[in-house]
């Protein structure tokens, strides 16, 4: 245990607090279990040790311990916590939870037997096909971390601190609010080099490299967590990359159940079973005619890759610039607004709203007959009327 205590100590002096994602004021640290889950490369770490640094001096009366570390080969969660709390312990931050098979029992074990004792877990996206094995889904207050929006990464980048918008702001003022945004920053001197390597903090760390760990980051997804979670046989991951390799060259992708499967040679009832778990793992997004729901048997209207990031990993040089706007759009508003497929347009945003993504050049007859409808247009600074500029739905968290 001293040594995971040493391990601890170590992170915590590195850790740097100089920027704190937003997401930090948005979790409720007073409850006593809290899980926080996103994909691989977010920042979930980062976040708990910040947490940690700005409320905690190193002493014992908390611990930080990574379930991938080779102590628990030889030793189990609980007799750690047990030991912990019995010293003193006030919170356990655990990290990669997924990485240790009886997870969930054992942290519920604590809960019920340890109950002076805190708890914070991270883990991957698809944790939620296990949690409820141990009922702790009625334990834990779970929240979901995406990756950097547009606008955190401007702060990462120039170290203005934008506030968050909401939809409706930018849709009645989007005018007033990009000339004051401009006045500090030119977003598009930023938003191309976002959509390639912004949407994941680790940039920072080795831009050279992004693009290596990003595709070593989907490898660990696609052979690693994915058959943890589902059981997929390894025999079968070959299908899990060919499906994404094909999604990520369409324009965007229309899923023909059929076609695809013949392409993949993947069953039919498989191949949802697959984009399921994609789209659990957050490699992809499902957009749905509103009548369908997300729950829905029936297809996807549209999938695409859930970050723009991913789409320049995957697709080398052949991504499609249509496709980028749109996956970015989609990718940004779906983390505080349901979003669907439109009849008349590309998106119907909070079952009202109707959005036509596309360049300068964009003309708005397209939707001129509907009501509630905006012409989202890249390349462009500011907008005008119902026409709003790309970028700046990268405010919305």
């Amino acid at each position: 245990m001293e040594k995971l205590v040493q391990k601890f100590y170590e992170k915590y002096a590195s850790v740097d607090t100089e920027i704190i994602r937003d997401i930090m004021n948005e979790i409720d640290w007073s409850n006593r279990i809290i899980g926080i889950k996103g994909s691989r490369g977010v920042g979930k770490t980062t976040l708990v040790l910040q947490y940690i640094k700005q409320n905690f001096a190193p002493d014992r009366n908390v611990l930080y311990v990574s379930l991938d570390n080779l102590y628990f080969s030889d030793n189990t969660l609980y007799d750690l916590a047990d030991v912990f709390h019995k010293k003193g312990g006030k919170l356990l931050v655990i990290d990669e939870v997924h990485k240790y098979a009886n997870w969930t029992t054992e942290i519920k074990n604590i809960y019920d037997d340890l109950p002076g004792l805190k708890i914070i877990f991270t883990g991957s996206s698809l944790l939620h096909l296990r949690q409820t094995k141990a009922d702790l889904s009625r334990r834990a207050v779970m929240y979901e971390m995406p990756g950097l929006s547009f606008r955190e990464y401007l702060h990462f980048q120039t170290n203005f601190r934008f506030p968050v918008l909401t939809l409706e702001e930018i849709m009645n003022n989007h005018i007033q609010l990009s000339v004051g945004i401009i006045k500090k920053v030119k977003p598009l001197a930023f938003f191309g080099d976002y959509l390639n390597y912004g949407y994941y903090p680790f940039f920072k760390e080795n831009l050279a490299s992004f693009h290596q760990k990003l595709s070593e980051i989907i490898l660990t997804v696609l052979e690693v967590d994915i058959p943890q979670f589902a059981l997929i046989q390894t025999a079968n991951i070959v299908y899990l990359k060919r499906l994404l390799r094909i999604i990520s060259s369409s324009v965007p992708f229309k899923p023909n159940m059929n076609g695809l499967s013949s392409r993949t040679g993947i069953s039919l009832n498989t191949m949802k079973t697959y984009i399921g778990l994609l789209k659990d793992a957050q490699l992809l997004q499902l957009l749905y005619m509103p009548e369908k729901g997300i729950n829905s048997l029936n297809k996807p209207e549209k999938i695409y890759l859930n970050n723009s990031n991913l789409m320049y990993n995957q697709g080398e040089e052949n991504v499609n610039i249509g496709n980028i706007r749109e996956t970015f759009f989609f990718n940004q508003v779906n983390v505080k607004y349901e979003i669907n497929a439109s009849a008349d347009a590309d998106f119907l945003v909070a079952d009202k709203f109707t959005f036509e993504t596309g360049g300068k050049n964009k003309q708005t007859r397209q939707i001129k007959d509907v009501p509630d409808s905006f012409v989202v247009k890249d390349n462009i600074e500011i907008g005008s009327g119902n026409v709003i500029p790309l970028w700046m739905f990268g405010f919305l968290y």
